[in-house]
């Protein structure tokens, strides 16, 4: 049964996010929606919970459905209220008295913490405000679900949970869910919408596989367009030739294939669709300095503490060697960041226990890339603390996805993905041999985390960095410290870690 049909969707906002959309969802589908940053995602969330009116095409909903959609931002009316209330506050006026019960039935399904339910929402994490704003869509009993980059802001645990949750109790709800979390598309997803400003593709097949179909597809499509202007070329090459002997034999058979054959050609070119070129957010580029020294960090059993003075673990004996790209591996608050800030902070001067070689030069990216909150604009982030030329700082920034209109605007007015983008500039420019970098793929999309990937290993870097991000992790890393207990130990790889956080993959 077809619960939501979209026919010819398009929708244009300056420019065309995509057109000619044709695609439906029927009941147990549970689709990923994928696209790069600003191509349309949230947009057609909203064209199918009817909040946004497309430009072009029709959306066609079944009669009475109810639509459950969990965007990705909290809307700023709530920040002061409590998390319960927040919840409640998504059932019609009239029912909040008579049915508030399952608020709290809600909440217990999606394990939230009685502690935290008296809680303003503006004083939770940003995993708890997701989880709420789930639970608000959730609690309207909804016969769809729409997800804008649910997994935002979640632990490993919380991304495991939702994994599950969403392959159980949410099992008959069809789903669609954008996200740029690659290993959980592969494990939520039962079909894939890749959104295209033209010529999008549906698959009836998980990411990766998805993903594989539509390398086929486009590659087909790249040499169809080719065999067809060979064809239509040849076609006008014989035309030419007919052409001149029609003339010195004055032949008016002659001169009638000829203009069939140009006919055929002009069929041909005006049907000839090139195969599809992705338009990049903006390069990601970085630099390796290289060093002589080969052990770039020690660690002589470092004691690493809560912000409250808590002992969280100590380190033991550790080296961070040239070549190595280190993926620290922890629950969320056993002391990830906690290490990443004291390493970072040895870096600036002298921190018992931890010895720095002399040729490093940090490359240092927090989690909220409070590295470019000292700079007011794109601009001052390059100009400022490097020495390029004004022409080349332009064409640096442009590279990055940061056109003129953007480089002088206030870094807080830019998107997440280009604040990314930016910090990975900056980075490059810095030209450090060793990267810190603490959850380096918030933000960027798919195209930007592979983009990321690449680099680091196509440089050779050398670095220590934590991420949530399964598919990064196993890409990126060469060696893998965890966070067991007390004490911080090196393992094989992240595998065992990830069955434990988040269940068998």
């Amino acid at each position: 049964m077809t619960l939501i049909a979209c026919k010819d969707l398009g929708v244009t906002l300056g420019a065309p996010l995509f057109t000619d959309l044709t695609f439906s969802l029927t009941k147990g589908d549970h689709v990923g929606l994928v696209a790069a940053n600003g191509r349309g995602k949230s947009t057609l969330l909203r064209c199918l919970a009817g909040t946004h009116e497309p430009t072009a095409g029709e959306v066609t909903r079944a009669r009475g459905l109810q639509v459950g959609h969990v965007e990705q931002d909290i809307p700023e009316a709530l920040l002061s209220l409590p998390l319960r209330e927040t919840v409640l506050r998504a059932l019609p006026p009239e029912q909040q008295d008579s049915e508030g019960w399952r608020v709290d039935i809600v909440l217990d399904d999606l394990e939230v913490p009685e502690e935290l339910r008296d809680r303003p929402m503006g004083a939770l994490s940003g995993g708890w405000q997701r989880t709420a704003l789930l639970a608000r869509a959730w609690v309207t009993e909804p016969d769809v679900l729409l997800m804008d980059e649910p997994t935002n802001h979640l632990d490993l645990g919380r991304i495991g949970f939702l994994q599950t949750w969403l392959s159980t109790v949410a099992r008959s709800v069809p789903v669609v869910v954008a996200s740029h979390d690659r290993a959980f598309l592969d494990a939520v997803s039962t079909r894939t919408l890749f959104l295209r400003e033209a010529r999008s593709q549906v698959f009836a097949l998980p990411y990766t596989r998805a993903r594989a179909a539509l390398a086929e597809a486009d590659a087909a499509d790249e040499r169809r367009f080719d065999n067809d202007i060979k064809q239509a070329a040849q076609l006008r090459r014989q035309a030419a030739k007919l052409k001149n002997i029609g003339i010195n034999s004055g032949s008016d058979l002659l001169v009638v294939k000829t203009k069939q054959l140009k006919e055929r050609a002009d069929r041909l070119e005006e049907a000839a669709r090139p195969a599809h070129q992705e338009r990049s957010a903006g390069a990601i580029r970085l630099a390796n300095a290289g060093t002589p020294s080969k052990a770039l960090v020690a660690f002589d059993d470092v004691a690493v503490a809560a912000p409250d003075g808590r002992l969280l673990f100590k380190t033991g004996k550790l080296w961070i060697n040239k070549g190595d790209r280190i993926v620290l591996l922890g629950r969320n608050g056993s002391g990830k960041s906690q290490l990443m800030a004291l390493l970072h902070r040895a870096m600036l001067g002298d921190v018992p226990g931890v010895t720095v070689a002399p040729t490093v030069v940090e490359g240092w990216s927090d989690q909220s890339l409070g590295q470019l909150d000292t700079f007011p604009t794109p601009w001052a982030a390059v100009t400022a603390p490097f020495d390029v030329g004004d022409q080349w700082a332009r064409a640096l920034l442009a590279g990055a996805g940061l056109g003129v209109d953007l480089q002088g605007a206030r870094i807080a007015a830019l998107s997440g993905g280009q604040k990314a983008r930016l910090a990975m500039l900056v980075l490059r420019l810095t030209r450090p041999n060793l990267y810190l970098l603490d959850e380096p793929t918030n933000h960027l999309d798919i195209e930007g985390q592979e983009a990321l990937e690449a680099e680091l290993g196509a440089q050779g870097t050398s670095g220590l960095l934590v991420s949530h991000d399964r598919a990064f992790v196993r890409g990126v890393g060469t060696r893998f410290w965890q966070i067991q207990g007390r004490r911080l130990v090196e393992v094989d790889g992240p595998e065992g870690f990830f069955r434990e956080a988040v269940g068998s993959e």
